[in-house]
């Protein structure tokens, strides 16, 4: 089987390249498991007390407009299968400044994406032990999705795909839950029944408001953050033109089953203005019902799916490293392979990034005041990748006219969304002005441009 494994592997890519290892259940649970982000299980309380019922519109919202970008990146990346990922054809078609900048801030996203999921991770672990120290289990936390890595990216792809099959499990488990405790009429300590009704009973559908309605969209907005992962996980593939068209594809079912049946759930059971803002509503509305074991179990879950995130941007991040070294724009290093075709030096940099997270639970005891800083940075440089993807489009449609025509995986009313889909990051960011803890990180962001735009004119310099 190892043998057979390896032949395999060696059919895909050379000792000097990434392999084409993954298969096509690996890809579906990786998107999967990246469109059920942290900020679903642990954000979704925060939005649900600044929003009410209107967030289930949020989500609709975003998943819709996100799905078109996924359109245009997988059109993008099957026109052309030297493509890696989109930092490969943003320098393609843009030029190789949009490489440079997309490929770093898409490592810096998803090291700061780790900072929050290994925040979330500390929080969860405090259920069990309260008094183990906060920051010493987003250190633990680190060194284990470091050891998982190193191994093989078969391992990386078994272990997305479990880690995913978890979540899909427990969501599915939590709506099934909630829709029986509403038939019961389940009794909650605030008094109310569980009821369909106490989603627009307390104040409508939009109780806090249009403001309170635009509030709910930063949190909401990372939720979705690492959907676009299996872009970046394309270079290690099998058969990438049947595998992408179909996990793009699904992501409108998945955002409706996933977010929007679960949030319809959870306000059902717990009346939204009982939703606890600063915890996981997924394992309060357990406690609530008064189902402590069911609680733990849930807890489990949502720590898993935390960690799966988190693993996930370790994989993206060591990979598009690896993809800067090799487009000169990263140090030769990155660009080195282990025997086992994993580039280690992109990892062991990573993760060492990533004791930034500890620092910040270190300084922050608060960890709901330290997420919301840190997934508002992730969310504004998530917009910039996703905005640079439909620039990239747009400039494919004007120069390649052939190659679009060719295409068996086209992008629905193309240029016209790209520019709808831009006007509504536009907007987000207008938003994020709003509430002072996010306008905080939304003015300490462009600093990441300006320390990037530096590197550049000095990488310029230095190749004359």
């Amino acid at each position: 089987m190892v043998d057979q494994n390896k032949a395999t592997a060696d059919e895909n890519g050379g000792a000097g390249e990434l392999r084409r290892n993954l298969h096509n259940r690996h890809i579906q649970l990786m998107a999967i498991g990246g469109a059920i982000g942290t900020g679903l299980f642990m954000g979704s309380g925060k939005t649900i007390s600044m929003a009410g019922p209107s967030i289930i519109f949020v989500y609709m919202i975003i998943g819709f407009m996100l799905f078109f970008v996924m359109r245009a990146m997988g059109e993008l990346l099957l026109s052309n299968l030297e493509y890696k990922s989109f930092s490969d054809f943003a320098a393609d078609l843009l030029g190789p400044w949009a490489g440079y900048f997309t490929g770093w801030t898409y490592w810096f996203c998803w090291v700061v994406t780790g900072i929050a999921d290994i925040v979330a991770i500390s929080s969860y672990f405090q259920l069990w032990f309260p008094g183990f120290s906060v920051w010493m289990s987003a250190l633990l936390c680190i060194v284990v999705f470091l050891t998982l890595n190193i191994v093989t990216v078969k391992l990386f792809g078994e272990m997305e795909f479990w880690f995913a099959i978890i979540k899909i499990v427990a969501i599915v488990a939590l709506i099934v839950t909630g829709i029986v405790l509403v038939f019961m009429h389940y009794p909650s300590p605030g008094g109310a029944h569980a009821a369909l009704s106490n989603i627009w009973d307390r104040g409508g559908w939009f109780p806090k408001g249009i403001s309170g309605f635009f509030a709910g969209f930063q949190i909401a907005v990372f939720a979705f953050v690492g959907i676009e992962l299996v872009g970046t996980a394309a270079a290690e593939t099998r058969d990438p033109r049947k595998v992408l068209p179909r996990a793009i594809n699904a992501i409108p079912l998945r955002v409706i089953m996933f977010y929007v049946c679960a949030l319809i759930v959870i306000m059902a059971v717990t009346p939204w203005d009982q939703v606890v803002a600063d915890r996981s509503p997924f394992v309060e509305m357990f406690v609530l019902i008064g189902l402590p074991a069911a609680a733990s179990i849930v807890n489990f879950v949502v720590l898993t799916s935390a960690a799966s995130s988190a693993n996930s941007g370790i994989f993206s991040t060591s990979r598009m490293l690896y993809g800067l070294a090799q487009q000169d724009v990263a140090h030769p290093l990155f660009g080195k392979l282990s025997p086992r075709a994993v580039p280690t030096n992109g990892l062991f940099f990573s993760c060492l990034c990533l004791l930034g997270g500890v620092a910040l639970i270190y300084l922050i005891p608060n960890v709901m005041t330290v997420f919301t800083l840190v997934t508002t940075v992730s969310a504004i440089l998530f917009m910039f990748v996703w905005t640079i993807i439909l620039c990239s489009y747009l400039v494919y449609r004007k120069r390649r006219p052939e190659q679009h025509a060719a295409s068996v995986y086209k992008m629905p009313l193309g240029k016209i969304m790209c520019w709808v889909v831009m006007a509504f990051f536009v907007f987000i960011l207008v938003l994020l002005t709003l509430q002072q803890d996010t306008r905080q990180a939304l003015m300490v962001t462009p600093l990441w441009f300006v320390i990037l735009a530096f590197g550049w004119m000095m990488r310029r310099r230095r190749h004359g």
